[in-house]
């Protein structure tokens, strides 16, 4: 930690309080996800909120939310309550539907994808869902796959996306690459069909092809979210930040309200050093319930000199996560540097 913490130091320009914090959020995040042990990297959680706004008129008390897996089916489903919380635990690799209904009938559904390697083995992966209804019916703002997302493909074609997610689920892909491939020699737009074969090549870690299907899709379709998600993280992974921007920020206009891409954006602007550009998005993050945001503001703050704003953002955090291993360190910080 010395010989890193001298680099850091000598390598960054002494007054630029920004690259400091970088490094030392960078340095922060490294020890962190080094501390998660390795088998609990295997099973991840979804979850979220639900909240109907009953301004317009009466509201269901509650919703159905169902989780099934890509090409497998139903995995289970929950009723939840208005600004009540689903979650459904020990879920393995792979992509995931969760879908709410209203009254057995569809109202929207978010695709999510749990890659290998993912970051959030133990608080999971977030969605939450926000309703307004009106003359009976629920408009949702969770615009995650819209109706603009829907391909309407062949029988045939639709066949063969089956049999290639069934091949997928096996693990068995180059068969089902095969299948996606056939796909594409009679449809050539289908933007769903390349955003999985790029996440095909991930698992495979073929990367450059990988990324190649990303923008494939994405020149067919330029807003489609989950291929402007996947193709963000192959980039940040691979430590293209700036590369990864892009990616995000078009993201982050279909769905402002994401705490997770608000916290990636923040985190690229991070480790490029560009602090005053990360700090909008981390404080988005965390208002949008995403608690590590509140850990990187507060490492931010302090390596800025900023030590009584560095200890309201640790003093959120640990409100958000009481069961933090170093919480007497951070409790302690927060005494001495807190204003009154």
């Amino acid at each position: 930690m010395k010989v890193l913490r001298k680099f850091l130091t000598d390598k960054l320009l002494p007054h630029d309080w920004v690259y400091k914090a970088a490094g030392a959020a960078f340095v922060f995040f490294v020890l962190l996800i080094s501390c998660v042990p390795c088998a609990a990297q295997t099973r991840y959680a979804i979850w979220g909120e639900v909240k109907i706004d009953e301004t317009e008129g009466a509201a269901p008390s509650g919703v159905t939310i169902i989780l099934e897996r890509a090409g497998s089916g139903e995995i289970g489903r929950q009723s939840v309550s208005n600004r009540g919380r689903y979650r459904f635990l020990n879920l393995d690799i792979g992509e995931y539907d969760v879908i709410v209904e209203v009254d057995a009938r569809e109202v929207t559904r978010a695709r999510i994808q749990i890659l290998q390697g993912a970051l959030s083995p133990y608080y999971g992966f977030r969605q939450d869902f926000e309703f307004k209804w009106k003359s009976g019916a629920a408009r949702s703002k969770a615009e995650v796959i819209s109706a603009a997302d829907a391909y309407a493909r062949s029988a045939a074609n639709e066949a063969l996306f089956r049999k290639a997610q069934e091949a997928a689920e096996k693990k068995k892909y180059d068969e089902a690459m095969q299948f996606l491939k056939t796909i594409l020699e009679n449809d050539k737009a289908d933007f769903q069909v390349l955003t999985l074969m790029g996440t095909l090549y991930l698992v495979q870690e073929k990367f450059d092809e990988a990324e190649k299907s990303y923008l494939a899709a994405l020149e067919v379709r330029p807003t489609y979210s989950q291929a402007l998600m996947h193709l963000a993280r192959l980039r940040t992974t691979q430590k293209r930040f700036e590369e990864a921007v892009d990616p995000l920020t078009r993201l982050l206009q279909l769905q402002p309200e994401s705490g997770e891409i608000n916290l990636m954006l923040g985190e690229a602007y991070l480790q490029l050093k560009k602090g005053s550009k990360a700090v909008p998005y981390l404080n988005e993050a965390a208002r949008l319930g995403k608690w590590e945001a509140h850990l990187r503001l507060g490492w931010l703050y302090n390596a800025a000199g900023l030590k009584d704003k560095a200890a309201i953002e640790y003093e959120e955090f640990l409100k958000k996560r009481p069961d933090y291993a170093e919480r007497k360190k951070l409790e302690e910080y927060v005494q001495a540097n807190k204003k009154n």
